[in-house]
């Protein structure tokens, strides 16, 4: 199918999206010719890749992990090896595990190819978008009423084994939002449909833990009901909070405000946020610390939350402060949770730009550290082939190219960053 998209059509309902990222010529320029060497690379490469978790997914690095868990000190022997390796040569993790593909990743992708369409009218992007909408149809979790997806490999966690298709809360509102941005584009029934599925999903299947009156924690998965993961509840909050406007469910705005109390309650004086109110994974990382921050702003976009707004405000005061270096890029930790093998992560700097899109014009210290990392992103991590570089180790690159770790994520970031010609219909921002 080639040419104009036919027919793209947003619902009467859909709010427009305001605000469009400001890149002058050259960065412009540099962002377009990315995206298009991405595209060409990702038509060749295919939509299966090895994953940061290839060296634990398979039975050997599994059991090791399992062990490191239970026995630190003999596990720490078990997993030293794939550890070393992840550090010094991170290509043998094909020795540990195979190609996958993950549902994650191909929200992603829908997202970044619904970008395009919206914003160029291009058939073939609105294609590639459906496309991985129909991976992502069949690769839905087996044996739930409702569309949800996880994984698709065994985790091993400090707390258990989450098992392949196990649902995710931290991986479902992505396909959410993947299944919204392709409605806005073409109307069409079968994805309202199964945007109601997944919210059911998320609102029946999904655990809460009351906190108190007011507060409750969601669960990571339908089996966990201890709910003290922080992103988990502000996947949730905001998940429910999306659909709740479109469906007009109070039910599903109810819980949302319960989880997203919890949220905001657990934010610290310094503006952070632990990974985890157990006592336990007190640690502070640049990722999640964005996921929450993301899911923040959507929230506030949604409902003009006032205390979204103030979370929001500390949370990036102490963002931009403590998750960037001196020379101002993204760095992993503000608080490490053990040795880390790795200086840069490609991961950091996709949400750098996502929550940069989300947040645009607001925090001037923000935008300079979105536009540093940009640059360093484009000057830096592209390969010739177009893809990215994964990790900027403690020496020399992890140049395995992997869709969930997080090519796919800079590809929607970099999609994200292309402001829409006067007119145009744009896809969702979120």
């Amino acid at each position: 199918m080639n040419g104009a998209l036919p027919a793209i059509v947003r619902p009467s309902n859909e709010p427009q999206q305001t605000g469009e990222t400001t890149l002058d010529h050259r960065s412009l320029a540099a962002v377009e010719a990315a995206i298009n060497r991405f595209i060409d690379w990702l038509s060749s490469f295919g939509t299966s890749s090895y994953d940061h978790q290839s060296y634990f997914a398979g039975p050997i690095g599994g059991r090791a992990k399992a062990l490191y868990y239970r026995r630190r000190w003999l596990g720490t022997l078990a997993v030293a090896p794939m550890i070393l390796s992840e550090a010094f040569l991170p290509a043998a993790r094909r020795l540990f595990g195979g190609k996958l593909r993950f549902p994650i990743a191909d929200a992603h992708y829908a997202m970044g190819f619904a970008r395009l369409a919206a914003i160029t009218n291009e058939a073939r992007h609105y294609d590639r978008a459906v496309e991985f909408l129909e991976a992502l149809v069949s690769s839905r979790c087996p044996g739930w009423k409702h569309y949800c997806w996880g994984y698709p490999f065994d985790w091993v966690t400090r707390t258990g084994v989450m098992r392949k298709d196990t649902p995710l809360i931290t991986t479902t509102p992505y396909v959410y939002e993947a299944f919204e941005a392709v409605y806005q584009l073409d109307g069409q029934q079968r994805w309202l449909d199964i945007l109601q599925s997944i919210a059911e999903h998320a609102y029946r299947d999904i655990k809460d833990r009351e906190v108190s009156s007011h507060s409750a924690a969601a669960g990571y998965n339908p089996f966990d009901e201890n709910g003290v993961v922080i992103n988990a509840s502000a996947y949730r909050a905001f998940l429910l909070a999306a659909a709740a406007r479109r469906f007009g469910r109070d039910d599903y705005r109810y819980t949302a405000e319960r989880n997203l109390n919890f949220v905001l309650e657990q934010q610290r004086d310094d503006g952070s946020w632990f990974y985890a109110a157990d006592g336990v994974r007190d640690f502070v990382d640049h990722f999640h610390t964005c996921f929450v921050l993301k899911a923040l702003a959507k929230i506030e976009s949604l409902t003009g939350h006032e205390g979204c707004s103030r979370a929001i405000e500390n949370g990036v005061d102490f963002y931009a402060r403590e998750l960037f270096d001196e020379l101002g890029l993204p760095k992993p930790f503000a608080r490490a949770p053990r040795l880390t093998v790795y200086r840069r992560e490609l991961y950091d700097y996709a949400e750098c730009l996502n929550l940069g899109v989300l947040l645009r014009g607001r925090f001037p210290l923000l935008d300079e550290r979105v536009t540093t990392t940009l640059e360093d992103l484009l000057t830096h991590w592209r390969k010739p082939d177009g893809s990215f570089r994964s990790r900027k180790l403690l020496v020399g690159w992890d140049n395995v190219p992997m869709h969930r770790w997080a090519q796919s994520q800079v590809f929607r970031s970099l999609c994200h960053l292309l402001p829409a010609p006067p007119g145009a219909t744009a896809a969702s921002v979120g």
